[in-house]
């Protein structure tokens, strides 16, 4: 799959292939179609829990492949108001849709000001192009 022409243009990004949907002052979140592909097939997934507090940047989830477990982080700080349960039973959503059905979680209370210091999906291009060199 073509990271180039996937990738979605309503989001912001990570350095480390988070993405975030911004709906009013609360955030989607979830990992880029780059970061399941080198993952590999997820196998598990252990999420945070609805309530739990985060900063910009903290450990938000655990993701376990095959190859290895790798943490997903927080693009946003704010208050973890739903978690997306369909990964309990099917962690493979994330390697089948990465930006839709194999979402983490949703941030409430997130910080717009933080959204300043994410990627645009052309920054976020560059940073994959420069990565594969």
């Amino acid at each position: 799959m073509d990271e180039e022409s996937t990738l979605p243009e309503d989001l912001y990004y990570t350095k480390e292939h988070e993405w975030a949907r911004i709906e009013g002052d609360e955030a989607l979140v979830g990992i880029t179609d780059h970061a399941q592909d080198a993952l590999g097939e997820v196998t598990y997934v252990e999420l945070p829990s609805v309530g739990d507090e985060v900063e910009q940047f903290d450990e938000l989830a655990v993701i376990e492949s095959a190859k290895a477990a790798s943490e997903a982080y927080a693009p946003l700080a704010g208050s973890v108001s739903e978690v997306n349960d369909q990964l309990t039973d099917t962690p493979e959503l994330i390697n089948q849709s990465p930006y839709d059905e194999g979402w983490l979680c949703k941030l409430s209370d997130i910080d717009p000001a933080q959204v300043e210091s994410l990627l645009t999906p052309e920054q976020y291009r560059t940073l994959l192009e420069s990565e594969a060199e």
